[in-house]
């Protein structure tokens, strides 16, 4: 998700093919096309820019409503509903890795089959693919990325995940899933209990807000075919595994 504007400028994108299997857009404006990976204008007046990104979140509408009960709801075009079902094979045979390497998909980083799924994260200068697959073993992720301490939370049953920095008031925290769904947690620095978004709920720290990351759910022939240097998370049993 990306704000639509560039050097003051409002944009308006249209789809205009794929570079390496991944989205390419033409903003209207300029004529400049943009790569989806990197939000980066590749070529055209604007080339170089880079738009901005706005936090968003992945989940099922169950998920979603319990947490935002007012919230308003996009009404999708004529016909998209009878699409779906064709629309969901297509994603949940993407999701399993079953697929053969996309046509177009230049990437031949074999770390990973082209199409499972990740969830990309840059921070800094650094860069980690986290694969959904490893996330629903784990649910709770303590790291150190860029330089920061992170904190990423997958919510099994609704295949739900988020990122923070993982700090309040100064002070670097450690979690733990306080529950099977992860869906509560607690840091081991204050013994807080804190929500899998980042909220503390009661504890020293309640009130406090961790500051969110941007998650980029993403196949991944595409986040390492534009982040070469990326790293891969591997849970506890597995091999590390570095570029």
């Amino acid at each position: 998700m990306f704000r639509a504007e560039a050097k003051g400028e409002p944009l308006h994108f249209d789809p205009d093919g794929d570079v390496g299997g991944n989205e390419v857009f033409k903003d209207r404006e300029t004529g400049s096309h943009w790569q989806q990976s990197v939000s980066t204008a590749t070529s055209g007046p604007l080339k170089g820019t880079r738009l901005a990104t706005y936090p968003f979140l992945m989940t099922t509408w169950g998920e979603w409503n319990k947490q935002h009960p007012n919230t308003l709801v996009l009404k999708p075009e004529p016909g998209y509903a009878e699409a779906m079902p064709n629309m969901n094979k297509f994603i949940n045979r993407g999701i399993s890795g079953l697929l053969p390497d996309p046509k177009g998909a230049l990437s031949h980083d074999d770390r990973l089959r082209p199409r499972e799924m990740v969830l990309g994260l840059e921070v800094g200068k650094s860069e980690v693919a986290f694969p959904l697959a490893a996330l629903r073993q784990v649910r709770v992720v303590n790291d150190r990325i860029g330089g920061k301490p992170v904190l990423v939370v997958h919510q099994p049953a609704s295949d739900t995940t988020t990122a923070f920095v993982a700090q309040s008031k100064g002070k670097t925290l450690r979690f733990q899933p306080a529950d099977q769904e992860a869906d509560q947690l607690t840091d081991l620095e204050t013994h807080s209990s804190w929500n899998a978004y980042g909220l503390c709920l009661s504890g020293p720290l309640k009130g406090a807000q961790l500051k969110s990351l941007i998650l980029e759910p993403e196949f991944w022939f595409a986040w390492s075919e534009f982040h070469p240097k990326t790293n891969v998370y591997r849970a506890a049993s597995e091999p590390a595994n570095k570029p």
